[in-house]
């Protein structure tokens, strides 16, 4: 099990929605630092005292390499890499046969490429470390699709069998790999793809799951990919 005292947790994505959520709640649950990954968005409003000199802001692009080779000299000098998500992604909404070959990239840049190549960038850090990769109901077989989301459920659905790959290539060593395939939460990118309509879920009731399960999974379950989801999706 993952200890909730020592360490350090870093999201990506964290600027805002779910990962900004996940930041307090990491914040707020335990005592790790947390290393919270933005493009170049600040994180204001975080809470002061000893909860907020836990918190370091690193700004970098983890689609380049100078973005990854960032993230790495930030970790490289905070306590132990305890916790690694991969919450980062992109969405584009449009049709399958409008899809730019732009688009595609992008998507893949962002959800694919971008947790592969941080997390070998990463891997002289990890020891006993919990690494989660956030994907979407939307890309696991046999769930409810939607028109106009080729890109980004594929690319979930890439992400969800990497999480499999990794543990397997990972089996021997203190390193837990799992997936968290989400289904709808309230936030910018969930109301791109499906404008007026409610989620199931707000960013801070997911965010306080991810956190409980970062820490108690590891002793349970490796190289899962799990369905969190009210509905199908």
């Amino acid at each position: 099990m993952i200890s909730k005292e020592r360490g350090t947790a870093c999201i990506t994505g964290a600027s805002r929605g779910l990962g900004r959520a996940m930041v307090e709640a990491f914040l707020k649950n335990s005592n790790l630092d947390v290393a919270a990954v933005t493009r170049s968005e600040s994180l204001s409003g975080i809470p002061s005292g000893s909860a907020a000199n836990r918190l370091h802001t690193i700004s970098a692009d983890i689609t380049t390499e100078a973005g990854r080779a960032a993230v790495y000299k930030e970790l490289e000098r905070l306590p132990e890499l305890s916790v690694l998500i991969h919450n980062a992604g992109a969405l584009a909404f449009r049709p399958f046969a409008e899809t730019d070959d732009n688009t595609l990239r992008h998507i893949y840049e962002v959800n694919v490429f971008a947790p592969y190549l941080l997390t070998q960038k990463l891997l002289p850090l990890a020891g006993r470390t919990h690494i989660i990769n956030v994907s979407s109901i939307g890309g696991v077989q046999g769930s409810l699709k939607f028109g106009g989301l080729s890109a980004y459920s594929s690319s979930k659905a890439a992400l969800n069998c990497l999480t499999e790959m990794w543990s397997e290539e990972f089996k021997d060593t203190d390193t837990v790999f799992n997936c968290l395939a989400l289904g709808s939460v309230e936030t910018d990118m969930f109301q791109e793809a499906f404008p007026g309509v409610s989620a199931a879920c707000t960013p801070e009731t997911m965010a306080t799951y991810i956190a409980e399960f970062a820490f108690s999974a590891p002793s349970v379950m490796k190289g899962k990919v799990i369905s969190l989801s009210l509905g199908n999706p």
